[in-house]
């Protein structure tokens, strides 16, 4: 796909992942609206057009995607609520359902997104490097990622000739750590310190294994790990 004119939707595009998803799509010629709970904490980002959309609400995401189709490019990288931490036997499983929230955010964003996307459109999702290697007191995290990784899976031939797939991000520098200066650096540092390459990644190097999957028209039912080595430390 050349990406060049073609409209593309970025859900959970105001911010980290999702926002430099939107920003590198713009930058090769797509027109990007990035929708999010709250569009306002990106700020005013140079062509891009800001909407506000919570994933969970489904008459307001049908509504949505009737307003904006036709499209060509869906992506959702929205967290869709709270993600529960901790060893299962222990956690609160209000607190563990609550995690699936993002399954079933994606799930509406494509049941009600895909019947407006374009023939050879396609759809990216993102998971997680723990739903493909756990650690200690991710067993939310990995459950829901692991879910998001076998839904794609699943809706491959559905879907076709659209494409969908899956982008599983390991430690990220993003807003979502609400950490600032040497704390912040200090978590990072232990997070990566067993990996191969030890240090977090960006939200721009996750972003372009999103704009391959965008562009590339021989993949769909795949995930691409983009972890710095999770999986094999």
């Amino acid at each position: 796909m050349d990406v060049k004119g073609k409209k593309a939707l970025v859900f959970g595009g105001t911010s980290g992942i999702g926002l430099a998803a939107a920003e590198q799509l713009r930058d090769k010629g797509a027109s990007v609206t990035a929708i999010s709970r709250n569009p306002d904490r990106a700020g005013s980002p140079q062509g891009i057009a800001l909407k506000g959309c919570d994933v969970r609400d489904e008459a307001a995401l049908e509504a949505l995607f009737k307003a904006e189709a036709p499209y060509d490019i869906l992506i959702s990288a929205a967290t869709g609520g709270e993600r529960a931490v901790g060893p299962f036997l222990q956690m609160d499983m209000n607190g563990y359902r609550a995690s699936f929230d993002k399954l079933w955010g994606y799930a509406n964003v494509v049941r009600y997104g895909a019947p407006h996307l374009s023939e050879n459109g396609a759809i990216v999702l993102v998971s997680g490097a723990p739903a493909r290697k756990i650690k200690p007191g991710q067993i939310a995290i990995g459950s829901v990622g692991g879910a998001v990784e076998a839904f794609a899976r699943s809706l491959a031939n559905e879907l076709s000739p659209r494409r969908i797939n899956v982008v599983a991000p390991g430690q990220i520098d993003t807003p979502m750590v609400a950490l600032t200066g040497d704390d912040r650096a200090a978590f990072y540092d232990k997070a990566t310190a067993g990996h191969a390459i030890p240090r977090a990644g960006t939200a721009d190097e996750v972003a372009s294994a999103i704009v391959f999957l965008v562009e590339n028209d021989f993949t769909t039912g795949t995930t691409i790990d983009v972890d710095g080595g999770w999986l094999v430390s």
